[in-house]
C-alpha cells in the first residue's frame, strides 16, 4: 500500500484550486462541503464557479497561475491541462510542504482522493491507489445501493443514543 488512509478535518483551512473548469468546479464543492475556505486562481471559470465568487462563497484570483501562489495554504488542487503548469505546481507544493493532488496525474499528487460514499456521518471511501478510478466508481455504486439513505438517519439516531 503507497498511501495512508486517513480522514482530514479541513473546516476552516485554506485550500486553493489552480483551474477554473469542470474538473476544478468538482474539487471546489467538496472542499466547501468540507467547510474549507477556497481560493480559485485561473483566467476563466465555469458558471457556477462564478456564482460561488459573486456570493462571496470562494475567493477568485483572476488569473494564470505563477510561482508563490501556494504560500499560506493547507491543501492544493491543480485542475489545469498544461502539464509545465502542473509541474511547477508540483515543485512549489513539496518546497512548501502543502497537500497537493493534481488531478490525472498521480506520480504529481502526495495525496488522492478516493470514491466516496456519503451517507451523512456514514463515509465509505473507496480505492485503487489511483490505478483504476473506473473500478474505484463501480465498487462505489454497488455500496451506494447497499447502504441506502436511510443508513444517514440511523446514525444520528444512533448518535443521540449513545
Amino acid at each position: 500500500m503507497r498511501y495512508y488512509p486517513i480522514f482530514l478535518d479541513i473546516k476552516g483551512k485554506s485550500c486553493v484550486v489552480i483551474g477554473g473548469g469542470s474538473v476544478a468546479e468538482r474539487k471546489v464543492l467538496s472542499l466547501l462541503d468540507a467547510g474549507s475556505k477556497v481560493l480559485v486562481i485561473s483566467p476563466e471559470l465555469t458558471p457556477v464557479l462564478k456564482k460561488l465568487a459573486a456570493k462571496k462563497k470562494i475567493n477568485y484570483c483572476p488569473k494564470s497561475y505563477g510561482p508563490g501562489d501556494l504560500k499560506g495554504f493547507f491543501l492544493a488542487y491543480s485542475a489545469t491541462d498544461d502539464p509545465k503548469v502542473n509541474k511547477s505546481v508540483f515543485n512549489e507544493a513539496k518546497k512548501e510542504g502543502i497537500f497537493l493532488n493534481v488531478v490525472d496525474v498521480p506520480e504529481l499528487c502526495n495525496f488522492i482522493v478516493p470514491s466516496v460514499v456519503d451517507r451523512g456521518n456514514l463515509l465509505i471511501a473507496i480505492s485503487t491507489s489511483g490505478k483504476s478510478p473506473a473500478m474505484a466508481k463501480k465498487i462505489r455504486q454497488k455500496l451506494e445501493k447497499e447502504f441506502g439513505k436511510e443508513y444517514a438517519v440511523f446514525l444520528d439516531i444512533m448518535g443521540r443514543i449513545r
